[in-house]
Formats: C-alpha cells, sequence, structure tokens
C-alpha cells in the first residue's frame, strides 16, 4: 500500500507525518497513532519505519521490504500477549535499553507499541524516561484504538495523530476481497460503526450466528415469545468465548511461571490466577456486548423503516425481514427499546449474573412493545 492510500483519508494524520514520510520535516521522537481499529495506524507506523530507516541507506527498497517483513535489525515490534497486557518484561530490554543503543545499520531505530492502552503501569513509569529523554536516533510510535485509557503521563509525551473511522464502502470492498458476498459486506461494513476488524468478524467464523442469534433475541421480544429461552443464544457462545480466552490465558501464565525461580513462580501463580479469570470475564462480557450492540441496533433499524426511512438502515441485507417487522409497529416504542438495550449494555460488567439480566432485559422490551 503506497503511502497516499494510507494517509489520503486522514487529514490530521497526513498534515503531521505526510511531511516526514516525505523528506520535508524531521520527526518527533515519539508519536501517538490514535483511531478505531482498522483505520490503518498499523500500516502507517510500518511506512514511517520505512522512512525512516532507508534514510542515507544504499539499498532503500531492500530497507523497506525488510520493515515490511518486521525483519530490518532497528525496527522492534511489541504487541500485546497472554493475560498481562504489556508487562515490563516486554519493555525493559526489547524497549528501554535498546533505545539508548547506537543502530545497528540504519541511522536511526524505531520502536512501535501495539495496544498502548494496555501498558501495566510498571511498563507504562518505565518507559517515560525513554519518553522524556531519547537517544537522538530513537523514535517511538505507540498505537491505540482507545487514547483516553493511555497514561496521561505517556500520552503529553507523544506527538499525537489521529486516524479517522474508515468509509463504509472501503470496509466493504476489503470484506469482498475477503470472498464475502457483496450483500453481506455492505451490511457488515454498515452495521460496524466505522470498525473494519467489527465488520470482519461479523462476516466470518461465528459472526454470522452471532448477527442471527441477536436478531431472534430482538424477534422474540416483539412477538413476546419466550418459549425457548432466546438469551441462551447469545449466553452459550460468550461463554465459549470466555472459556477459551481462559485456557489460552492460563496457558501463557504457565509458560511464564516456568520461566522463573520457585519463589516468584509460586507468587505469579497467584497473581496469575486473578489475571485469567479477568481476562474470561473481560471476553464474555465483550462477547455478550456485541450481541446486544446488534439487537439494539437491529430496533433502531426496525425504527427507521417504520418511519419510511429505510435507506437509513444499516442490516442492508435484511430490508424484507425488517419491513415486516416493523409493520404496524410504533417508532416511539421501538426507540425506547434501543434504550433499554444500552441500559443493559452499560450495566453488564456491574452485574455478574448475565444470565437473569437478559432475561429481565427481554420481558421490558416486550412490555415497551406491546
Amino acid at each position: 500500500m503506497s503511502q497516499a492510500a494510507t494517509l489520503d483519508r486522514h487529514p490530521h494524520a497526513r498534515a503531521v507525518v505526510g511531511p516526514v514520510l516525505e523528506g520535508h520535516a524531521e520527526p518527533s521522537h515519539a508519536y501517538l497513532f490514535y483511531g478505531p481499529p482498522g483505520a490503518g495506524k498499523a500500516q502507517a507506523a510500518l511506512e514511517l519505519a520505512a522512512a525512516l530507516l532507508a534514510e542515507g541507506a544504499s539499498d532503500p527498497e531492500s530497507v523497506r521490504d525488510r520493515v515490511g517483513r518486521e525483519a530490518h535489525p532497528d525496527l522492534t515490534w511489541v504487541r500485546p500477549s497472554g493475560a498481562h497486557g504489556i508487562r515490563i518484561d516486554d519493555v525493559e530490554e526489547p524497549v528501554v535499553t535498546a533505545a539508548s543503543r547506537t543502530p545497528f545499520e540504519a541511522r536511526r531505530r524505531v520502536f512501535v507499541i501495539e495496544g498502548a492502552e494496555l501498558l501495566g503501569d510498571e511498563a507504562a513509569n518505565r518507559m517515560l524516561k525513554t519518553l522524556e529523554e531519547p537517544a537522538s536516533f530513537a523514535h517511538l510510535v505507540l498505537l491505540t484504538s482507545r487514547p483516553e485509557s493511555v497514561m496521561a503521563t505517556i500520552r503529553s509525551r507523544c506527538l499525537a495523530v489521529r486516524f479517522d473511522t474508515p468509509a463504509d464502502a472501503e470496509i466493504a470492498e476489503a470484506l469482498v476481497a475477503r470472498s464475502v458476498l457483496p450483500e453481506t459486506a455492505q451490511a457488515c461494513a454498515r452495521l460496524s460503526l466505522g470498525d473494519s476488524g467489527r465488520a470482519l468478524a461479523l462476516a466470518t467464523g461465528e459472526g454470522p450466528a452471532m448477527r442471527q442469534a441477536a436478531e431472534e433475541f430482538a424477534r422474540a421480544a416483539l412477538e413476546a415469545q419466550f418459549a425457548d429461552a432466546p438469551w441462551d443464544a447469545l449466553l452459550e457462545p460468550a461463554s465459549a468465548r470466555g472459556r477459551r480466552a481462559e485456557q489460552e490465558a492460563a496457558g501463557a501464565a504457565a509458560e511464564e511461571a516456568e520461566l522463573l525461580p520457585e519463589k516468584e513462580r509460586r507468587r505469579a501463580v497467584r497473581v496469575a490466577e486473578k489475571a485469567v479469570k479477568r481476562v474470561a470475564r473481560r471476553e464474555r462480557t465483550a462477547a455478550l456486548d456485541e450481541s446486544l450492540r446488534l439487537a439494539g441496533l437491529w430496533f433502531r433499524d426496525l425504527a427507521c423503516v417504520a418511519e419510511g426511512a429505510g435507506s437509513l438502515a444499516y442490516a442492508t441485507d435484511r430490508l424484507e425481514a425488517l419491513e415486516t417487522g416493523a409493520a404496524g409497529r410504533d417508532p416511539a416504542g421501538l426507540r425506547e427499546a434501543v434504550a433499554l438495550v444500552d441500559e443493559a449494555r452499560a450495566s453488564l460488567r456491574l452485574n455478574p449474573d448475565e444470565g437473569l439480566q437478559l432475561q429481565a432485559l427481554a420481558y421490558r422490551l416486550s412490555r415497551v412493545l406491546s
């Protein structure tokens, strides 16, 4: 992907980073690239790294090729892993220590931290000195989709660069390139609200089943048909996702603990047990939240159709079902249903009995929609 293709739809990013890529401006020692998932932050970070590391090289194309494959010795890319986010061990030697050492072959060194909002307090505090007093050849690029969750002292030491939400047509085109049917791609792009990662998840794998379950939950509330407990279709895959995440996190934590001395290992295992439970809970809640988000969007689309504004519906591949469901419905009641779903989503993290919460939501919805 060319520089122009990456930055053309991001005016702020192009204004800040474009002159550096073109060799017309000096780079900052630290950047914070922020914007929604799928906006192109990682690609832009690769292109910035390529430009910085190719400067003065005898074979700049070879440098760019190796950077694109993350195979250049002066490029370090840190990603979150395991149940602990980004820990001090993930940045101590690879970033903090390495940033004070001269480059291997280029004039500069570039360090990319993906998921900067997941930097633990220790890791973030350890990086502060590097950000405050960097070596002249060191450049850090932090990537995040949640800038408000990045430690304030980290944010204040970086040049913020905004990446904007991709257009629906762009997301849909990328899905079609992955063999998703055009009508499904268009709907998933709109339902993703500008998040290309979410659009891909909706269009592939377990996504279609999640969409179907969310819509059936909404339809059951519309018709007050609860004999088949439609909330179970939301709970079961969410619980399965939580279990998978727990198993993966537990395995990663066990591998990390094996590398520690016996005394430290026992403490690490105790800490990891709590962290693993948090991971499972977070993944389960995230899956339920996404299901409810889709249910809320179904009610929103029904309201659009009921008011004669079907062209505004997101689920464009379900227009016939939306027209059937909206027939004779009061748009005000459908909008109230959207508000009820949003309230349930907000309380998911506070109420541990998700099954009871979903069941109560279903009955509240049926009352406002009757």
